[in-house]
């Protein structure tokens, strides 16, 4: 998997370290991810996926994996949160 985060898509970003006498090196500015099982209720099964701190702040403001799930549109989420998704609505019919 890439280092990219499941929820607010947030990846590797790159730049230049610039030292006192203005060399500069290239060098990349990684996201703070963290891998972590989010519990899904409905499903009753834990998912892991890679998030950084701002998209775990979102689900919990959402209200947890799942209502972060069905209240946001497809368009939004990356592919394996659209896979959990249609578990989701599946389980719920």
């Amino acid at each position: 998997m890439s280092r990219r985060c499941s929820v607010t898509q947030k990846g590797v970003l790159t730049g230049n370290n610039v030292s006192h006498a203005n060399n500069k090196t290239r060098r990349c500015f990684l996201p703070n991810l963290n891998t972590l099982n989010l519990y899904s209720d409905l499903l009753k099964m834990p998912f892991k996926l890679k998030l950084s701190n701002h998209g775990l702040r979102t689900i919990e403001h959402n209200g947890g994996l799942d209502q972060y799930l069905l209240s946001t549109s497809v368009t939004k989420l990356s592919p394996e949160m659209v896979k959990i998704r249609k578990k989701l609505l599946a389980a719920s019919k």
